[in-house]
């Protein structure tokens, strides 16, 4: 029989992310890549038929990244290009878990409710607003760290609201607390911990790091928790609390109303020692304090 009877293959997502990762390989790789995935049995002309043929007949997206040839960089450089927050010093098989999470299948349950597509103010995914804000945020602001040598977005005070205000506590030996009044401050201030002193900020977007809800006046308020990184140690976590107002021009554009930031230190980690994936300790209901 033929090589692909019983096999499960690759999800559609799974299908177009590899590809788009295989654009990357050099094609003398491609080539052997083929050979070995289609054990010779499927002779290619051009790059875009080997990686046809490479996807087509690869018994899983894991065991295609798994092959020597898609090496650890690709991936990383993969999961960067797609706006993920990645950590620095992850090795090949958890760049291989990172690519697979974010190429799942959203799950349609059966009983949902049809979204009202009116922009109505019920009709907003509020979890998926912050969700993609954050994503969108850690970004933007960890590619402003020299060390990490990532392409700098236009990070600015064009993303606050004139008016914005930033509160800071960190702990040293003792609990510090700094508040920056206006956009220009906020934004300064924010830009300084990952230019000035390299940190990296890792969310974590799963349902227990990150929450959302929003006040009848319009503010949304994002709470996440993550960790905090500088070159391969983790040096604690971290809770940001945002408020976020929408552009009354500008569509689908919100602007960072308030931030809360507070880094919690710890012992540093070494690397290879697996990284706590912080809660937010609020309750929904408890943000509702920020509505201020």
């Amino acid at each position: 029989g033929c090589c692909t009877s019983g096999m499960a293959g690759l999800k559609r997502r799974e299908k177009s992310g590899c590809q788009e990762l295989l654009e990357a390989l050099p094609t003398a790789d491609l080539l052997a890549l083929t050979d070995t995935v289609t054990r010779r049995m499927i002779h290619v002309t051009s790059r875009t038929e080997a990686i046809l043929a490479i996807v087509t007949y690869s018994e899983s997206a894991r065991e295609l990244l798994k092959r020597r040839k898609v090496q650890r960089d690709t991936i990383y450089t993969y999961l960067v290009n797609q706006g993920i927050v990645v950590l620095p010093s992850l090795d090949k098989n958890q760049l291989i878990d990172q690519a697979l999470e974010y190429w799942k299948e959203p799950v349609i349950q059966e009983n949902q409710q049809p979204q009202p597509t009116e922009a109505g103010p019920g009709s907003l995914d509020y979890q998926l607003l912050g969700e993609q804000f954050c994503q969108w945020f850690f970004h933007l602001l960890n590619s402003q760290n020299p060390s990490l040598g990532q392409e700098q977005g236009e990070w600015g005070p064009q993303h606050f609201w004139e008016n914005a205000i930033l509160k800071f506590s960190y702990n040293t030996s003792k609990q510090n607390t700094e508040e920056y009044h206006g956009a220009q401050m906020a934004s300064l201030r924010l830009l300084a911990l990952v230019r000035e002193e390299h940190l990296f900020l890792n969310p974590n977007l799963d349902a227990s790091g990150l929450k959302c809800v929003n006040s009848p006046h319009g503010l949304v308020v994002v709470a996440v928790a993550g960790t905090v990184h500088r070159d391969t140690l983790c040096l604690g976590i971290f809770e940001q609390v945002f408020g976020l107002i929408r552009c009354p021009l500008g569509g689908n554009n919100w602007k960072i109303k308030f931030v809360n930031l507070k880094i919690v230190g710890q012992c540093p980690l070494e690397a290879g020692t697996p990284v706590p994936r912080p809660s937010i300790g609020y309750q929904t209901s408890e943000l509702c304090v920020f509505y201020g």
